[in-house]
């Protein structure tokens, strides 16, 4: 059993129906550079390709956020945000030293061998749209990082042990088809022991160019 498989999927049926009509958070299409009233980004580009030697490489959206900032230096059409002198296109006309609230947006580029060796590197931060409200950031960032409990099947448990130490696993299939592994107590070993299923935490991360595009998250085990 592999342990690791990394899917870029669409959105599962045991997922929350979050209206999405397929087109993207800010409705823009995937390999052009956008200017929709508050800044400019060009879209993350997600996708999955296979090498000639049968490695996986798959680009998936990871994490998204929101931080306050100020407006720095006008440089042309653009402005820096401080304090990371992060650079954005200033399309609302902000000045020098106006507060603004900017989401940002985090992906990964996940590696897989023919022999199931893994790898995942994460990008750095980087803006992809300013707000004047803070309400507003956090609605979109909602959007893209959605929550919920759900069933996922439980593969199964197992121990190790090394000299007088004994640790106690669990791996479940989440509804997208990857299978993830997590540590356990002694308590949820034997309830698991004989499980079927599990209740988890789920949480799907979207693209903000793609919508329908889904990468998903173990977050933790839920009460039956």
């Amino acid at each position: 059993m592999v342990i690791g498989v990394f899917l870029f999927i669409t959105i599962v049926a045991q997922c929350a129906d979050n209206g999405s009509t397929g087109s993207s958070v800010f409705n823009v299409n995937s390999g052009t550079s956008y200017s929709y009233g508050y800044t400019e980004y060009s879209p993350s580009g997600s996708g999955t390709s296979v090498t000639s030697s049968g490695t996986t490489i798959s680009t998936v959206p990871w994490d998204y956020r929101v931080i306050e900032g100020t407006v720095g230096d006008l440089i042309g059409g653009d402005m820096t945000i401080e304090p990371d002198n992060q650079l954005m296109a200033n399309d609302k006309n902000y000045a020098t030293g106006d507060k603004v609230w900017v989401l940002q947006h985090m992906s990964a580029t996940l590696t897989e061998d023919a022999q199931g060796r893994a790898q995942t590197v994460l990008s750095t931060w980087r803006p992809i749209k300013s707000y004047k409200i803070q309400s507003d950031a956090e609605a979109d960032l909602n959007r893209l990082k959605v929550k919920l409990k759900t069933k996922a099947d439980l593969i199964g448990v197992y121990k190790t042990t090394l000299g007088d130490k004994t640790r106690e696993f669990a791996v479940v299939e989440l509804p997208s088809g990857q299978q993830v592994k997590q540590p356990i107590d002694d308590e949820r070993y034997a309830q698991f022991k004989t499980a079927k299923e599990a209740d988890i935490f789920l949480e799907e991360v979207h693209d903000y160019a793609a919508y329908d595009l889904v990468y998903s998250k173990f977050r933790g085990w839920a009460s039956s």
